[in-house]
């Protein structure tokens, strides 16, 4: 079994007041990083694709060629979607593969290791964590409409893995957008199995993330 990740590093950053998130400081070194160097680590993962946006390339290779050499950088596409088949085309030679924000640098080995194991038992699988808030539905005046049972709800998260097959069959089956790969892969209607992510696996989406994530760093640290 060959085994590779997908990082996915094409965004645009649109609220992070025109800072490129994935190049900001964290810890002491890019956003991006973090994750690429736990991928990299990873002692069942033999393949590494970073996709990237023509703005950050030449940062991002750079990273690339210190944190993880054998890596391909390759450009994204118009949607996450596209970034993604960009990234499979990189990874022909993988009968698993894992796919991943690089906006959510706190993933782990254990997370990684939880959704690679979720695939080889369902074909697919993605990490997440079950919903604690109270969940309201609006009406389109703004008010209430009702409140929403949370009992079987779940936040996605990534990594998500999956046997390549079911990932490629999946895209060539709706040209759709979808915001994850796991929803692509519901609609050929092959299971996908949920395993426990973590709230510490947040995805850097504004100024506010970074603060959050410095300070769970500098609490792993101690």
């Amino acid at each position: 079994m060959t085994t590779g990740a997908i990082i996915v590093a094409a965004g645009s950053s649109q609220r992070m007041g025109g800072i490129d998130k994935l190049l900001a400081p964290l810890g002491g070194r890019p956003v991006i990083a973090h994750s690429i160097a736990v991928f990299a680590a990873h002692s069942h993962l033999e393949a590494l694709a970073i996709v990237v946006s023509p703005a950050n390339e030449a940062a991002i290779r750079a990273l690339a060629d210190d944190l993880s050499p054998g890596a391909r950088v390759v450009l994204g596409g118009a949607r996450r979607r596209d970034s993604v088949a960009n990234g499979l085309d990189a990874l022909s030679q993988c009968n698993y593969v894992l796919v991943h924000d690089g906006a959510r640098p706190l993933v782990t080995a254990d997370i990684i290791n939880a959704a690679l194991e979720g695939a080889i038992q369902s074909g697919a699988s993605l990490c997440a964590v079950p919903v604690s808030d109270t969940v309201k539905r609006a009406a389109d005046d703004g008010l209430v409409a009702s409140t929403v049972n949370r009992e079987r709800l779940w936040l996605a998260q990534t990594p998500q893995a999956f046997r390549t097959e079911v990932l490629r069959r999946a895209h060539a089956a709706h040209d759709i957008d979808a915001t994850d790969d796991a929803a692509l892969v519901e609609l050929i209607e092959e299971p996908v199995r949920l395993v426990m992510g973590s709230s510490e696996n947040l995805k850097i989406t504004t100024p506010a993330d970074l603060v959050l994530a410095e300070a769970i760093l500098a609490s792993r640290s101690a």
